[in-house]
């Protein structure tokens, strides 16, 4: 599955990137409640888009998924040991538009859903201006991206099948 995306990127982030590969994690955190799961959204900055969205980040030369993964999470929200890590949630393409390169090029990101303790304390990063834990129906209005949505049809439905 492919699509596009364009976003403003400050110079900094966009020489960053280029030193990444073009390979993504997306992390949907969620806690257990008493009765359904919530999910972590966080919302970019207004030079990032301004739009809500799970923990992504790129993939550093060296690094494995799980790796990129557990660094974007601690990145992101401060949390530094997840309760479980749920991978083959979903996965896709996307083509992103990168100033500095003059180009669009191809992204593959692989999403994982990870439980985190439901009192565990967020510190967002400066990426972010807020975040926020959503129902089901709450988060899936709040995504701006069909993938992110779909990442999280899939993993609320893992989650709420589960005995």
């Amino acid at each position: 599955m492919t699509c596009a995306r364009n976003s403003l990127i400050p110079f900094t982030i966009v020489l960053f990137s280029i030193m990444r590969l073009p390979v993504q994690v997306q992390a949907v955190l969620y806690r257990k409640t008493n009765t359904k799961p919530q999910y972590l959204l966080l919302k970019r900055t207004p030079t990032l888009g301004a739009f809500w969205q799970p923990v992504t980040g790129g993939i550093q030369k060296g690094e494995t998924k799980t790796q990129a993964l557990k660094r974007e999470i601690q990145e992101e929200t401060g949390i530094k040991n997840p309760t479980k890590i749920t991978k083959n949630i979903h996965h896709y393409q996307f083509w992103d538009f990168f100033k500095q390169e003059n180009r669009q090029r191809q992204i593959k990101e692989y999403a994982y859903g990870v439980e985190v303790s439901p009192n565990e304390k967020i510190t967002i990063s400066h990426e972010h201006t807020e975040h926020k834990w959503c129902t089901f129906k709450e988060a899936l209005k709040l995504l701006k991206y069909k993938e992110n949505k779909e990442t999280l049809k899939k993993l609320n439905k893992i989650l709420t099948t589960q005995k």
